[in-house]
């Protein structure tokens, strides 16, 4: 681990400006917020980040859950993940968040990862973490050996020639699913960005993961109310049943009306290289009977376009399972 300096703002202002204006920053060289550090500690240990500069931004109080108008919520972005988890207001109206949280790290882990934190989560693919081998996302246009290397556990949609790192998160895939919205405060001023428009694909820039420019910092995220009568699931399937990364995952919200399906929306997790929405097995869903015949076909136009690579072809019969499973867990409570 390389040596850096620690700064601690009183305040978000200061916190924006310690970053964005870091004389590190202006030389090129990496300036990190840091919250739980579950993820960026992990990382500087192996050397694939070296940031100069640390801005820690715990004192800044953003670590509230509250209810909002209308009955949607406010998630502070330094909320601990097992606060977020627990909280009765979160298990009560959206239990599909609480379910993947509690689906993700040990207890100890959880007590320290933070809202804002799990949204920036890094890749777990072997080559991004390993500095002795290629990869384009830590190096951009040295090449991605997990293409033709070890990709068992990594995305068969999304992907591009560059890059096929898998977003690892359970959290991001719940809010996903709930449509949530990320509030950040940066050198520019507030901005509100959808989830959905939140990541950015590799392509031909896989370094490049999410919207955020220097100097922003994220301040709280924000979900809508569900409708009334709607029913939530996060379904993890994993090599071992705690403490692993999902091979495949889905969060499910349904509203089923008269045995029919009036409201559906599904994100896939584990197999993405973003937290993946599928638009097109909502559509499948709306207007249908809420039968097996019909969850699978939902699940065929979830995973279709999935390009599966030498090791993880699996993973496309996995995962319809996986959406199958949840849809029907979701609508047997309704």
């Amino acid at each position: 681990m390389h040596t850096f300096e620690l700064i601690t703002p009183a305040s978000v202002t200061e916190a924006v400006k310690a970053q964005a204006g870091s004389p590190t920053a202006q030389q090129g060289a990496p300036v990190r917020f840091i919250a739980g550090g579950t993820n960026l500690v992990d990382f500087m240990k192996l050397n694939v980040e070296t940031p100069r500069q640390l801005v820690d931004i715990n004192r800044l109080g953003l670590d509230r859950v509250e209810a909002l108008p209308g009955g949607g919520v406010k998630i502070g972005a330094l909320a601990r993940n097992t606060d977020v988890a627990q909280h009765e207001l979160i298990k009560a109206r959206y239990p599909v968040l609480s379910e993947a949280i509690l689906s993700g790290a040990t207890v100890q882990l959880r007590n320290l990862a933070t809202t804002g934190g799990n949204l920036l989560q890094k890749t777990r693919c072997v080559y991004y973490r390993d500095t002795a081998f290629a990869c384009n996302k830590r190096n951009p246009g040295s090449g991605c050996p997990a293409i033709e290397g070890h990709n068992r556990m990594l995305a068969v949609l999304g992907t591009s020639e560059h890059c096929i790192a898998t977003n690892p998160s359970d959290q991001n895939v719940a809010l996903t699913a709930l449509e949530a919205t990320v509030h950040v405060t940066g050198a520019k001023g507030e901005r509100a960005i959808p989830i959905a428009e939140f990541y950015v694909l590799p392509g031909a820039t896989p370094e490049r993961e999410t919207v955020l420019a220097p100097g922003d910092l994220i301040t709280h995220v924000t979900i809508p109310a569900l409708p009334d009568g709607a029913k939530s699931v996060y379904l993890k399937l994993r090599d071992r049943a705690s403490y692993e990364f999902a091979l495949a995952s889905a969060a499910i919200v349904t509203q089923v009306s008269g045995g029919r399906i009036s409201f559906a929306r599904v994100a896939m997790g584990g197999v993405g290289t973003v937290p993946w929405r599928s638009h097109e097995a909502e559509k499948a869903l709306l207007g249908k009977a809420a039968t097996r015949e019909n969850f699978r076909a939902a699940a065929e136009a979830a995973l279709h376009g999935a390009k599966p690579q030498t090791q993880n072809g699996f993973k496309v019969e996995l995962a319809k399972r996986c959406v199958t499973h949840a849809l029907t867990l979701a609508t047997k409570q309704a």
